[in-house]
C-alpha cells in the first residue's frame, strides 16, 4: 500500500546529517570551477587564434615555418609529458568511464594535470593555425576538473567518480556550445548510454552551473546567432535528402579515415608516424599551412567564423573549400595534436549544405546549411540526437527541429554502413593500449623493513 511522503519527516532526515550537504557543496564548487576552466579555455583559444591571424596577414609565407615548427613542438610535448592529452578528449573521457579501466588508471585519461595540459597545448594548436576545435577538448577539460571532487567527498557518498566524469563531460559540451540541452543528451547518448537516477542530479547541476558561468562571460546568445529560414515545404525535401546523403557518405569516410589513422593501422605512413612522430607532425603542419594559404586562410582554425558569415548571407563556402577543410582537419588529427573535430565538422557540413543549395535551391541556403551541419556532425560522431540538438541550439532553430532531426538520423544511418563509431573505437583502442602500460610506481608492492 502506497503512503504519501512525510514532508516533515523527510526534511528532518535531510537536515539531521550535515555531511551529504557538504558533499553537495563541494560538487557545486567544482561545477562552477569546471565552467570557469571552459570559459578560460575559450578566451585563450580566441586570443591565440587572433595572434595567428595577425601573423597570417603580416607575413603569410612565414606560416610555412611557423605552423610546422609549432605542430612538431606540440606533438613532442604531448608525447613526452602528456600522452593522455592528445586528440579530441571525448575518447579519453569515454575510456575513463570504461569498466575495464581500474580506478588507479583513470588518471591516464582524465585528471587536473591533463586538464591544464589540454588547455595549454590546445591554445598552442590555435596559435599554430591548425584545423581544430575547442568543444571536444572542453569535455576532457571539464571531466578532469569534476572527477577531482571525489577525493574530497565522504567515503560513503553516493556520488561516485563515474557520475562526476559524466557530469563534467556534459558540462563541457553545454558550456562550450552554450547548449544545455545538448549537454544532457550528450551524457546519455555518447558517454553513459543511460541516465542513472543517482547521477542525474549531479549531471544537471554541473550543466546548469557551468552553463551559467559561460552565459555570464559571453551572454545568453546562440553560437551562430539566429537564422531566418523560409517555412519548410515540399521544395525542401529533394535538396534536404541530397544534403543528408552527401553528409552521411562524407562523414562516414571522414570517420573511417580517422579510425584508420589514429589506431595505427598497418600502413606505411602509420609506420613512419610511429617511428618519427615529431617529423611526421612537422610535415603534417607544413601541409596544413600550404592548404591554408591556398584557400586564402579559410581553412585555418575551427572555421566557425566562416560559417557565421555564410549563415548571415555574406559569404559562400565553395566545394573546394569544403574539400580542403576536410583534408586539413584529417591531417591535423593524424598528427596527434590536442584538438577537437566538432567545430571543423560543422564547418565542413555547412560547406556541403551550401554547395547543394547553390546547385538546387539558393533560396533555401540557410536551411540546407543548418541541415548540413547536423548531418555531417551526426555522421562523424554517429550520435544523431546530440548532433541535431547542438545545431538547433546553436542557430536557435526550433522551427527546423524535424528537418534537422531527419538529416542527422539519415546521415548517421549512412555513416554506420561505412565506418565503425569513431569515439567508441578510439576509446577501445586507448583502453587496450593502457592495459599494456607498466603499472604506476605507486602500485609497486612495498617491502617491509627487517
Amino acid at each position: 500500500m502506497n503512503h504519501e511522503p512525510d514532508f516533515i519527516g523527510n526534511l528532518r532526515s535531510e537536515l539531521s546529517n550535515w555531511r551529504p550537504w557538504l558533499d553537495r557543496t563541494i560538487v557545486l564548487g567544482y561545477a562552477v570551477t569546471a565552467g570557469l576552466f571552459v570559459v578560460g579555455f575559450t578566451i585563450a583559444t580566441e586570443w591565440a587564434f587572433s595572434l595567428f591571424e595577425r601573423l597570417h596577414h603580416a607575413a603569410p609565407w612565414a606560416l610555412l615555418l611557423w605552423t610546422p615548427a609549432m605542430t612538431a613542438g606540440i606533438v613532442w610535448a604531448t608525447r613526452r609529458w602528456f600522452p593522455g592529452a592528445g586528440g579530441s578528449g571525448i575518447p579519453q573521457t569515454k575510456a575513463a568511464l570504461d569498466p575495464a579501466v581500474p580506478a588507479e588508471r583513470r588518471g591516464l585519461f582524465a585528471s587536473l594535470r591533463l586538464t591544464v595540459a589540454k588547455i595549454g597545448l590546445g591554445v598552442a594548436g590555435f596559435a599554430a593555425g591548425l584545423s581544430i576545435g575547442r568543444e571536444g577538448p572542453s569535455v576532457q577539460v571539464a571531466a578532469g576538473v569534476m572527477q577531482h571532487a571525489r577525493r574530497w567527498l565522504s567515503p560513503d557518498s553516493t556520488i561516485d567518480t563515474r557520475a562526476l566524469l559524466i557530469a563534467g563531460g556534459a558540462a563541457g559540451i553545454a558550456a562550450a556550445f552554450n547548449a544545455p540541452l545538448a549537454g544532457v543528451v550528450f551524457a546519455i547518448e555518447e558517454l553513459s548510454g543511460r541516465l542513472e537516477a543517482r547521477a542525474s542530479g549531479v549531471i544537471i547541476t554541473a550543466i546548469v552551473l557551468a552553463g551559467l558561468v559561460a552565459v555570464s562571460a559571453f551572454g545568453n546568445l546562440s553560437y551562430f546567432g539566429i537564422i531566418r529560414v523560409p517555412p519548410p515545404g515540399w521544395n525542401l525535401l529533394g535538396p534536404g535528402l541530397l544534403v543528408a546523403l552527401a553528409c552521411g557518405m562524407a562523414g562516414g569516410l571522414f570517420a573511417r579515415l580517422m579510425v584508420a589513422s589514429l589506431t595505427g593501422s598497418p600502413q606505411r605512413l602509420n609506420r613512419c608516424r610511429a617511428r618519427w612522430p615529431v617529423r611526421f607532425a612537422a610535415i603534417g603542419g607544413l601541409l596544413v599551412a600550404l592548404i591554408g594559404l591556398a584557400s586564402g586562410g579559410a581553412t585555418f582554425g575551427a572555421g566557425s567564423e566562416a560559417v557565421k558569415q555564410m549563415l548571415a548571407g555574406h559569404d559562400e563556402l565553395t566545394p573546394l573549400y569544403t574539400l580542403l577543410k576536410f583534408i586539413a582537419t584529417w591531417l591535423t588529427a593524424w598528427c596527434g595534436v590536442p584538438g577537437g573535430i566538432f567545430a571543423p565538422s560543422l564547418s565542413i557540413g555547412a560547406g556541403i549544405g551550401d554547395g547543394i543549395a547553390q546547385l538546387t535551391e539558393p533560396a533555401l541556403g540557410s536551411a540546407l546549411i543548418a541541415m548540413g551541419m547536423a548531418g555531417f556532425l551526426a555522421a562523424v560522431t554517429q550520435a544523431p540526437l546530440t548532433a541535431f540538438i547542438i545545431v538547433m541550439e546553436m542557430i536557435d532553430g526550433h522551427s527546423m527541429v524535424l528537418s534537422l532531426m531527419a538529416s542527422a538520423m539519415l546521415a548517421s544511418l549512412v555513416s554506420r554502413m561505412i565506418s565503425r563509431p569513431l569515439y567508441e573505437t578510439l576509446a577501445d583502442h586507448m583502453v587496450i593500449a593502457a592495459a599494456h602500460l607498466p603499472k604506476p610506481s605507486h602500485e609497486a608492492p612495498r617491502t617491509r623493513r627487517a
